[in-house]
């Protein structure tokens, strides 16, 4: 059993119900991020699946120094704490050095270490020095048990608020990998451990310029990796994937998550002990 962490109106962990983290990609505009949160607030209490709002405020790993980032990240926690204000949601986004972790931890619920930063050994300090709940993404690079390193970083610097997110291994050529070994190897840590179901279809550069992705196998290995026990799973949505500004052939149109949703929260009802 991993621990529980309390993040404002939701529990993640200790056996507790698979809490969702979902949002669109990147913050396309105050507008789009406050219709996705509401739409998925929407889904999910209909559901009664704890939500946690995602958005990123800045891509920092485009592909190519073309693709669009998002609004950076002033006008970003801005719109995020709109978000948690207005619909008293907990927030979620990803930061990527040192000086943004003040600024960050004033507006977001939990800080998001990136997959190609979670060594950063002074990143991860100053993020558990900021007290807010730390998700780090196991590094594509990384072997499931090298996360305890990374969690001990963490929690040495006294935090112990900490989840584990798998998003695939890369073996090169445009393409990840997820083993679904990864998924008990890391619960041992005593961490809550959450799936990223989206970016782990993702086809990295598989577009030239741009990521490509699979969207059609998300449904499969997210059935599969709940039935493993996890705590939470990590989705990018929107409502029209095609049109997105990053991350689309990966990510769940909004109409299709509340079928997924469905079937996930009865595969984890059966699998955790009452």
């Amino acid at each position: 059993m991993t621990k529980e962490i309390v993040i404002g109106n939701v529990k993640l962990g200790a056996n507790r119900p698979l809490v969702l983290i979902a949002g669109p990609c990147v913050i396309e505009s105050e507008e789009a991020t406050l219709y996705h949160a509401e739409r998925l607030m929407t889904i999910c209490n209909g559901l009664s699946i704890p939500l946690i709002f995602k958005a990123s405020y800045d891509k920092a790993n485009r592909t190519s120094i073309n693709s669009f980032r998002g609004p950076g990240m002033r006008e970003g926690l801005r719109i995020l704490e709109k978000v948690k204000k207005s619909l008293v949601l907990p927030v979620l986004s990803d930061i990527h050095s040192i000086e943004q972790v003040q600024p960050a931890a004033e507006v977001l619920d939990v800080i998001q270490i990136p997959a190609f930063l979670c060594r950063q050994t002074d990143l991860l300090v100053a993020a558990a020095k900021s007290g807010r709940v730390i998700n780090v993404k196991k590094g594509q690079f990384l072997s499931p048990w090298d996360m305890q390193n990374v969690a001990g970083k963490i929690a040495a610097s006294g935090n112990q608020n900490i989840s584990l997110t798998e998003r695939g291994a890369s073996f090169g050529y445009n393409n990840l990998v997820v083993d679904m070994r990864t998924f008990p190897v890391m619960r041992a840590s005593g961490y809550p451990v959450i799936f990223d179901a989206t970016h782990s279809v993702q086809l990295p550069g598989g577009q030239g310029d741009c990521s490509g992705g699979q969207r059609e196998f998300v449904e499969y290995l997210s059935r599969a990796a709940v039935a493993t026990c996890i705590d939470g799973i990590f989705m990018e949505v929107h409502e029209a994937p095609d049109k997105a500004l990053c991350d689309g052939p990966n990510s769940i149109p909004l109409d299709e998550l509340p079928a997924l949703l469905k079937t996930l929260k009865a595969i984890d009802a059966i699998v955790k002990p009452l």
